[in-house]
């Protein structure tokens, strides 16, 4: 660390705790890296969790005359969110919301996902304007900083435009509440000056009539390039000025602690179709003919797009059949009601009426289809990442044009990514405002190669900018890659008065310098991101950040993407032989963060847009490191299963007898201290540790054993115990105190089944336990042994199995591809097979819902929720919740990963009296983070359920 730097951290230490000011190798490379292709490692990384911490850090920066960035989810792609000074990054503390008005608008702190609030808003009909693409993963700082849009929120519904209020710190540590009125009216009393220079900043652009024309024809497109200057124009009142400045400033002028947005409606009611047409001229023409018709959105394809995504499963037929040429506009309508969108549709059919179409143009409301269209849309650029070369980035730009001359630029920019050899280029985007993005591959380890770059990048300013007046940004802001460009696209005038605008607020340009406005014309292919291969697995990472906002260790230690960031650096080094000193910390410092406190829960892979599970990553590097001896002892576990189970009950047995001995308390304590002496060996003891399962429990699975199949008919289903829940009975604090096994047999038999167990029960497992660890040979065994006794078991496939615990059943479906067997997971063989057998009496009763990570990658989220409302009218599902991250045993073994994952979860199931899952470790971790006792989903139906007359 530089000695300035180095005096800054110690003057930090009294303010902010030690363990959130970040200086290590290892997280300033993980915490410091985003979407973007630009790479500067910081030399400190500051969590905050509150405005006053916020104020301290800005004002002991300033002190030292240091740089700051601020940076929230990292999804921004123009490298905005990146710095080798110091970077401020959110912490746990910034997620929260208010709704105001019924829903009419909504106070949002910025850690917010955007797709949160819209969760919030939904009851209500409404949610907020912008719709960026990343809006599961990014967050409300970086929506706002940026002026992102999006495919339905065009230019009207952005933050500009639907900004009510906001919160800002300013460099010089003031903090201004624009909804307050003392704090608007101490802000004009302490800052006259600033607000003074808006006001005739303000004052002199309205009187310039040329360059207020010029502000708001830029405007009229979408726009974020440089500062929002239509606040000059459209407000006269300072605040209003400084209020809309702020949104697109991309954290140069200030920092967003909160802003209120005025919500938009969400109509419920949808409606899209796939228009194929000849060439890109007849598209941009029906384009024009759509602009005034009630459509939400009209997203342009050329035939490169199409062709990238044609032969991906599920994908409509006729895309492969279509012209060189050819080109989509999906178009989305929608209505309050369907008389309403009935109408809409009509609308939009007949205003394309006189336009050649290569297929007559049919609109779906049918929900398969329709987002099978948006899955034509969305997978574009995945696809093109994808595909690219290991090594070379995929890069999306976005640019505006008139829409009047949208074809010809589109044409112009084919021919541009021609000329410079970008043949795997597509073209899509926003066709009601002209806004297109192009996407090709780059790689920037040959200085060649970044030449081409840079001169490709010049002819598309000229182009874009010069020639046909339209934006080098719409919606992904400026960043570092368009500064050097924006004198070019907004002249010198204009350009001053952006210098007058960054000077008044931050007059020490400290606030992320070289964003938005630069004297470096060559800043745009500096540090840039090396991509060196680093495991088949995740090769194709494009470093988006989408996977972060479902990973349980995300607020602990790494997320997927730094994971992936990590590992490509320690090969880069392990490669090339240098740096072998910060090679080595790295790989210690990596074995913790990046593979102990991994779930391995496979969450990653669907939020990611080229479907990377990065758990199988961790787990394969958990096999490299595994040792002789670990691989011999799970052989041997593996070969006596049974004996390994029946000694986790007696090992459950006599840890209760010594907790009752010496209380709960003096239990914690003493596996704390022993853990570490032991290696390991001793686990984190829960105060919701399970009982042992009793042997009346296993007599009566052994009853139901293959034995009797003779007997089995068309009434028969074959239950799987798992190995978890033959071992881990109820809580010591559970009202029903029956094992899962016990109250899955009460549940089948209520239901009329006759029940089949696989022969030699004690001794099987799917293999999950030793997968996870990357002992992949006895997982192996495991699952074979498994299958061949469910096989035989089911009569060869004929009975129907049910296993009572959803990752094992996951589990078992993806590693066991192509198996004839059908096993089923509890919550969809209850909804398909035992309900319809059942009488349900409803409780009136606020239970919480744990929706486990298995669940969620089957697709069985909303069955589970369905099940829960069928049997409680009031059901909650914690909206911070994805993976509890207790991954099978880790919250024994790394507790904090479970205490970190489920940290919000006590206070987002207020008022509810129970709460249920479908895993029964991951019950455990529930019960004792969240203050009630969870339980298996399959207690509550067979709770609310009676046996049918006739069954």
């Amino acid at each position: 660390m530089k000695p300035a730097y180095q005096q800054l951290l110690n003057d930090l230490r009294p303010l902010i705790p030690a363990d959130r000011l970040i200086s290590d190798e290892l997280r300033t490379l993980a915490y410091g890296t985003d979407a973007s292709f630009y790479r500067l490692i910081p030399q400190l990384v500051v969590r905050v969790e509150s405005d006053s911490e916020v104020i301290l850090v800005l004002n002991t920066c300033r002190r030292h005359g240091l740089p700051v960035t601020f940076r929230a989810a990292g999804t921004s792609l123009s490298g905005q969110a990146v710095t080798d000074s110091v970077l401020i990054q959110l912490g746990n503390g910034w997620n929260g919301h208010a709704l105001l008005d019924d829903g009419a608008a909504i106070r949002l702190q910025p850690g917010v996902i955007g797709a949160r609030a819209n969760a919030v808003l939904a009851p209500f009909g409404r949610k907020i304007g912008p719709d960026p693409a990343s809006i599961n993963s990014c967050m409300i700082g970086g929506i706002a900083a940026n002026n992102a849009s999006g495919m339905c929120c065009g230019t009207a519904q952005n933050s500009y435009h639907t900004v009510q209020d906001l919160c800002v710190i300013f460099a010089d540590g003031t903090r201004l509440d624009t909804a307050d009125p003392h704090s608007v009216n101490a802000f004009r009393a302490s800052h006259a000056d600033l607000l003074q220079r808006l006001t005739e900043l303000g004052v002199q652009t309205r009187a310039n009539t040329e360059l207020a024309e010029r502000i708001r024809h830029k405007y009229r497109l979408k726009n974020t390039t440089g500062y929002s200057l239509n606040a000059l124009v459209d407000f006269t009142d300072p605040i209003d000025i400084l209020k809309h400045l702020m949104i697109g400033s991309e954290g140069t002028l200030g920092f967003i602690s909160h802003i209120t947005y005025h919500t938009v409606p969400d109509p419920a009611h949808k409606a899209a179709a796939m228009v194929y047409f000849a060439n890109i001229q007849t598209a941009c023409e029906a384009t024009m003919a759509l602009k005034p018709t009630p459509v939400s959105a009209v997203e342009l394809l050329d035939r490169a797009a199409l062709r990238s995504v044609e032969t991906m499963p599920g994908m409509p037929a006729e895309l492969r059949e279509l012209p060189d040429g050819a080109t989509a506009l999906l178009i989305d309508v929608r209505g309050t009601d369907p008389d309403a969108l009935a109408a809409n549709v009509q609308q939009v059919l007949a205003a394309m009426a006189h336009i050649p179409v290569l297929q007559p143009a049919e609109f779906t409301r049918e929900r398969k289809t329709y987002d099978l269209y948006w899955k034509v849309r969305k997978g574009t650029f995945p696809a093109v990442g994808a595909e690219r070369v290991i090594g070379t980035t995929v890069i999306i730009e976005d640019v505006a044009f008139p829409i009047e001359r949208l074809a010809d630029g589109v044409l112009a920019l084919q021919a541009l990514l021609q000329k410079y050899h970008y043949d795997e280029a597509i073209l899509f985007g926003h066709a009601l405002e002209g806004n297109l993005h192009f996407v090709f591959t780059q790689g920037f380890d040959d200085p060649a190669e970044v030449q081409r770059y840079e001169a490709f990048m010049g002819d598309v300013a000229q182009l874009v900018a010069v020639e046909y007046g339209g934006s080098l940004k719409a919606e992904h802001g400026t960043g570092r890659n368009m500064a050097p460009f924006v004198e070019l696209e907004w002249g010198s005038e204009a350009y001053g008065l952006m210098k007058a605008i960054k000077h008044a607020f931050d007059p020490l340009n400290l606030l992320n310098p070289d964003v938005i406005l630069s004297d470096n014309p060559k800043l745009h292919v500096e540090n840039l991101k090396p991509l060196p291969p680093a495991h088949d697995l995740v090769d194709k990472c494009i470093e988006c950040g989408f996977c972060e906002s479902v990973c349980p260790s995300r607020r602990l230690t790494l997320t997927p993407r730094q994971r992936i960031v990590l590992w490509r650096e320690i090969q880069r080094l392990a490669s090339t032989g240098s740096q072998p000193e910060r090679l080595r910390t790295l790989r210690k410092e990596f074995a913790y963060a990046g593979l102990d406190t991994c779930a391995g829960d496979g969450l990653c892979a669907t939020q990611c847009p080229v479907g990377i599970n990065t758990g199988e990553l961790v787990r394969h590097l958990r096999a490299e490191h595994q040792g002789g001896m670990p691989k011999a002892m799970s052989k041997q576990l593996a070969l006596h299963f049974a004996g390994t189970t029946r000694a986790v009950r007696v090992s459950l047995r006599t840890a209760h007898f010594v907790q009752s001995a010496l209380g709960t308390p003096a239990m914690q304590a003493l596996t704390r201290v022993a853990k570490p002496l032991s290696g390991g060996m001793v686990a984190h003891w829960s105060p919701n540790m399970p009982r042992a399962v009793g042997s009346a429990t296993h007599e009566r699975i052994t009853r139901h054993s293959t034995a009797n199949i003779s007997t089995a008919d068309a009434d028969s289903v074959v239950y799987l115990p798992a190995c978890v829940t033959r071992s881990l009975g109820a809580s010591l604090s559970a009202a029903d105190v029956r094992s899962v096994p016990d109250v899955m047999l009460d549940l089948l038999h209520k239901a009329g089944f006759s029940v089949i167990i696989p022969s030699g029960i004690d001794g099987l497992c799917c293999g999950m336990p030793f997968n996870s660890k990357g002992l992949f040979d006895a997982a192996t065994q495991k699952r074979n042994e498994l299958l061949e006794a469910l096989n035989t078991a089911s009569d060869h496939g004929r009975y129907p199995i049910v296993c009572d615990t959803s990752p094992c059943t996951q589990f078992l479906r993806e590693t066991a591809q192509g198996c004839a067997l059908n096993i089923l997971e509890p919550v969809s063989f209850v909804r398909q097979h035992v309900l319809p057998r059942l009488n349900i009496t409803q409780k009136s009763e606020r239970i919480a819902l744990h929706i486990t990570c298995s669940a969620t990658r089957m697709g069985l989220a909303d069955d589970m929720l369905a099940l829960a409302q069928a049997c409680a009218d009031d059901v909650i599902i914690p909206a911070s919740i994805t993976c509890c991250g207790f991954a099978g045993d880790k919250g024994f073994s790394t507790p904090e990963l479970n205490a970190s994952a489920l940290q919000d979860l006590k206070a987002e199931v207020k008022g509810c009296t129970r709460g249920f899952s479908n895993s029964r470790t991951c019950e455990i971790g529930l019960s004792e983070h969240s203050g009630l006792d969870y339980q298996s989903i399959l207690y509550l139906v067979d709770e609310v359920t009676a046996s049918r007359e006739g069954v």
